[in-house]
């Protein structure tokens, strides 16, 4: 691969930064090193935007982007390398790897960035970061702020902006690079639920299943889940996010699986709701049928020009609809009585993180739906065990089915369809490895 090639697509990124920059600097901080307990850290995850522009994946460091400035925009600020050091944690990129192995113009130790960014800050039209994230980085640009106005001749940006508003538009839409990552992702992440469904019976604890799903994406590849996975059964399949995953499985319940592992920077969030003893009972066929067909029209109101809140509005109707053929909720029951029983939203967007950047209702008003665009389409029904209002056949059912759905530019494309959502095909699957 040539030189150029190598640093795209993250070059090509920068580029659209720097056009909608008009002139402006832009300072991106490397996300800190969490602690896990007292001197041991968790695997170490680069900030999103810091990736999306530069692939930069080490900790203590930080990007500038200055037009106009020679010899060129990207500066990269890195720990320099220290064999010392490297021992304990590995090789580092340095100030060499910067510029070689990602394309900084300019390569400088992390400890100069103080003075970088009131190099290039210094006659800039604004400044643009991402405001309030990080205490520290809040500091430093109040510190380098404060040092142009008190300096002779020196001029700071009058205009502070918050990147977000402009990284944050760029990524709703992926690129090619970030849609075959994506593709991998859930690829991968299909693979671990056939794997890992297909051990399901009673008697087994949710925690094996949850081992079976996380070893099939190392073993794939990935750099492990993207999220805490979910295996929640019976009871806990009303928590949304249940992820404890200690509970031993009983003949007769439900279980939910809700996971997706993190490739290359990129995520799938996957869910299916199966038999633990490898066939629906009527009332749990009910339910998952309906909630199925709410999906299945969901996913058929993904296209270019639709509203983002346009699945939602459609998997509401059928499920709507179900409640009430059911006996759950009356005919005409209004929409908070629906939302008592479906709890949250059908979508939310997917790519590099799993709760994906991007405001879905700029100025108020659902975004319309652009090829590019990735979300996931994920309706539920949970019917709490205690609540009298629901027959008794039907309480404490919880069944969620969530897919990753790419908008394109004539529709849609599932980008999970590698992983059966019906209750016959699911039925099939469960429990063949005894």
């Amino acid at each position: 691969m040539s030189r150029a090639g190598h640093f795209e697509p993250w070059r090509s990124r920068r580029r659209r930064l720097v056009r909608r920059l008009d002139g402006g600097v832009a300072l991106m901080a490397a996300a800190p090193r969490r602690v896990h307990s007292n001197d041991v850290e968790h695997r170490y995850r680069q900030d999103s935007d810091l990736l999306y522009l530069t692939g930069f994946p080490e900790p203590e460091a930080a990007a500038l982007m200055a037009p106009g400035r020679r010899p060129g925009p990207f500066w990269l600020l890195v720990r320099p390398r220290k064999q010392a050091e490297e021992v304990w944690d590995g090789p580092r990129a340095g100030l060499e790897g910067a510029r070689e192995l990602h394309g900084a113009d300019v390569a400088r130790p992390i400890g100069e960035l103080e003075d970088a960014l009131a190099e290039v800050l210094d006659g800039a039209p604004s400044l643009h970061y991402f405001m309030g994230r990080d205490p520290a980085t809040d500091a430093l640009v109040a510190r380098v702020l404060q040092r142009l106005r008190r300096a002779r001749g020196r001029r700071p940006p009058p205009v502070i902006g918050d990147l977000a508003a402009i990284v944050h538009e760029m990524r709703l839409v992926k690129d090619r690079h970030e849609i075959a990552r994506m593709r991998a992702a859930a690829r991968i992440t299909c693979a671990a639920h056939r794997a890992a469904l297909s051990r399901v019976r009673p008697g087994l604890h949710e925690y094996e299943i949850q081992a079976e799903l996380e070893s099939v994406f190392l073993r794939e590849g990935a750099a492990g889940p993207g999220y805490p996975s979910i295996v929640a059964s019976g009871p806990n399949a009303l928590v949304l996010h249940s992820s404890s995953n200690r509970r031993r499985m009983r003949p007769g319940e439900l279980l939910l699986v809700d996971a997706g592992c993190e490739y290359q920077g990129y995520n799938a969030d996957v869910t299916r709701t199966v038999p633990v003893s490898g066939r629906f009972s009527r009332t749990q066929r009910q339910v998952h049928d309906l909630v199925h067909a709410a999906q299945s029209a969901a996913i058929a109101a993904v296209r270019p020009g639709a509203a983002f809140t346009a699945p939602h509005r459609a998997a509401g109707r059928v499920l709507a609809q179900g409640l009430v053929d059911l006996g759950i909720i009356p005919p005409g029951a209004g929409a908070e009585q629906v939302r008592r029983y479906t709890v949250h939203s059908t979508s939310h967007w997917l790519g590099m993180d799993v709760h994906d950047v991007g405001d879905a209702r700029p100025a108020g008003r659902p975004r319309r739906l652009r090829a590019g665009m990735v979300l996931t389409v994920e309706p539920g029904l949970y019917l709490p065990q205690d609540d009298d209002q629901v027959p008794a056949a039907y309480r404490g059912l919880g069944v969620r089915i969530e897919d990753d759905v790419l908008v394109t530019a004539r529709g849609r494309e599932v980008l999970s369809a590698g992983l059966p959502r019906s209750a016959g095909a699911i039925q099939r699957l469960v429990g063949r490895r005894r």
